[in-house]
């Protein structure tokens, strides 16, 4: 099976697919339904593509350049040591998600903190664990880092710009435009912008040390001309700050949120390709600007562990509905829903469904996977084609749910969470355990 499957999903003559060498009826009859499955050496092999792709390509440039994996996709104990092993340092946004990184081991010279409203205990946490840097994201943050921290031990900040540029999918994960909460823009009709007065401020205040700037555009991007575009404006705020003070900020980071593929015939974006052209663009900018490069970032996101997951569920209920144009639709009900994806609910993200455990002779139908809460926006799969016997029992996997299935998921109508299941070279093993109605019932104080 190709895109947008994992490498390592394969489907037999019989039809039964087996994922990192595990036949799914046997992760279904072990760990139960729904769960989601990692397949760990796809995961590997694509943060290792992506920091060789990069490393490659910037060192042409005569650059340096971190990547560094996006907690907000998926963040685990485990997760976070595969990828540190592959290389990648790890950007959290919140103390949750530093505290896992922590967890793991990761060295807090290799986080990252972001978020556009840290509390004072998540910025003590990340000062106190010594994270490589802080992204601040508006005015007032500057003051209240620089009070947490000491001119004898200053914090390693990152001042987070927005250019402008819109780039990405839906509007909500498109985050550099003007009217959003992240960061500070580097457009002013007079005066100096909010992001050149944030770079100031820090240069101003000796309890911080200014790392560099970060840019982000958005997610789910399939075009690099946006971060051709975002660079250059980067890098010639970073200029017109040296003009101004005489510092040249060592580094820039360029954000991320490279697409992937999430319907059959979509293509991920080239790690490699993106490299290049993104290496190409920054040293013509910088050469048009006459300054030295700096030492970049790049945050690949979903990119890294979105394909390589997948959703397996049991469907229960199946009924055709007679449609409007007259045509019928079969409405194959599962035994999760928006709990554990509420990506189509929220901003209408498609995927793609197949039955998984048997093979079948019969003519598809047009079908729509739907969950088991009680909302009619309750879609897993808005429109696929499924064979016209699916039937209650059957296991039915979903593609491309490695990136923020897990993370976004919740417990509406009081549904468990279901496990995280790595699966490599033929082995399966819990990284995070189903929920029980046990651990709901814990919560409650009655």
């Amino acid at each position: 099976m190709t895109e947008p499957w994992s490498t390592g999903v394969v489907r037999s003559a019989d039809g039964v697919v087996t994922v990192g060498g595990v036949d799914v009826r046997v992760l279904a009859e072990t760990f139960g339904t729904p769960a989601y499955v990692l397949d760990e050496a796809d995961l590997r092999a694509r943060a290792r593509g992506y920091r060789r792709a990069f490393e490659t390509a910037f060192a042409e440039i005569g650059a340096g350049v971190d990547v560094y994996y996006a907690g907000k996709a998926f963040l685990s104990v485990a997760v976070a040591r595969w990828v540190h092993d592959e290389g990648l340092r790890v950007d959290t946004a919140t103390g949750g998600e530093l505290a896992v990184a922590l967890r793991a081991g990761i060295p807090g010279a290799d986080i990252g903190l972001h978020g556009n409203n840290k509390s004072d205990s998540e910025i003590a946490r990340a000062l106190e664990a010594g994270v490589g840097r802080l992204i601040v994201d508006s005015l007032v943050e500057i003051d209240r880092v620089a009070d947490a921290a000491s001119a004898a031990h200053p914090a390693p900040v990152m001042v987070r710009v927005t250019t402008g540029v819109h780039a990405g999918g839906h509007e909500y994960i498109s985050t550099a435009h003007e009217d959003q909460k992240f960061g500070l823009s580097i457009h002013a009709p007079d005066g100096d912008s909010p992001a050149m007065q944030g770079l100031l401020r820090v240069l101003a205040r000796p309890e911080l040390r200014l790392l560099g700037i970060h840019s982000h555009i958005g997610s789910q991007i399939l075009d690099p001309s946006g971060f051709e575009v975002a660079a250059r404006a980067v890098l010639t705020l970073r200029a017109d700050l040296a003009s101004r003070t005489g510092v040249l900020v060592d580094e820039v980071d360029l954000g991320g949120g490279y697409g992937i593929a999430y319907l059959p015939g979509e293509v991920s974006l080239d790690p490699d390709r993106i490299a290049k052209d993104i290496a190409t663009s920054v040293a013509a900018s910088a050469h048009d600007l006459g300054t030295p490069l700096p030492r970049f970032s790049i945050e690949p996101g979903r990119a890294i562990v979105g394909p390589a997951g997948l959703t397996l569920y049991t469907v229960g209920t199946v009924k055709p509905v007679r449609i409007d144009d007259g045509t019928i639709r079969t409405y194959v009900s599962v035994d999760g829903g928006m709990s554990d994806n509420i990506r189509p609910a929220l901003y209408g993200a498609r995927y793609h469904a197949e039955v998984v455990g048997r093979c079948s002779s019969q003519e598809s139908v047009l079908a729509r996977v739907v969950g088991k809460h009680c909302e009619s926006g309750d879609i897993v799969v808005h429109d696929v084609q499924l064979p016209g016997d699916v039937r209650a029992g059957d296991l039915l996997a979903v593609a491309a749910t490695g990136a923020y299935g897990r993370s976004m998921a919740s417990n509406y109508n009081h549904v468990p969470r279901p496990p995280v299941v790595a699966v490599s070279d033929g082995s399966s093993r819990v990284l995070v355990r189903r929920e029980t109605e046990d651990d709901l019932l814990a919560l409650d104080q009655g």
